[in-house]
């Protein structure tokens, strides 16, 4: 089994204000149909913010990398079987979210 990043930029959920209770209970379905399917990891939605960079020598910068584009909005983490389930859940989010959703695997955990 391999863990899966599932996320999407800062502003890509756009939808009428009216539409949030429509969408937040979409989400929350698809929440529970992966628990339910043991698949369900974490998720997280973020503050819309500017982030701080810290370097290696502890230095705290405002902002995020001069080359990066976009903020993370959200994500969620999924432990499946496969790449193809992994997307398969992948789009499911992106119907409830109503945006795109990219999918990066994660590292093992060699530790274990």
């Amino acid at each position: 089994m391999a863990k899966y990043l599932i996320s999407f930029p800062d502003g890509a959920m756009t939808f009428p204000d009216e539409d949030l209770p429509d969408v937040a209970a979409a989400v929350r379905a698809v929440r529970a149909a992966a628990t339910e399917a043991g698949v369900w990891v974490f998720s997280a939605g973020l503050l819309t913010q500017v982030p701080s960079v810290v370097a290696t020598d502890g230095t705290v910068t405002d902002g995020p990398y001069p080359e990066g584009k976009e903020h993370l909005g959200g994500f969620a983490v999924v432990e499946v079987a496969s790449r193809a389930e992994a997307l398969a859940w992948a789009a499911r989010i992106a119907e409830a979210c109503r945006c795109a959703q990219e999918v990066f695997e994660l590292l093992p955990d060699r530790s274990a």
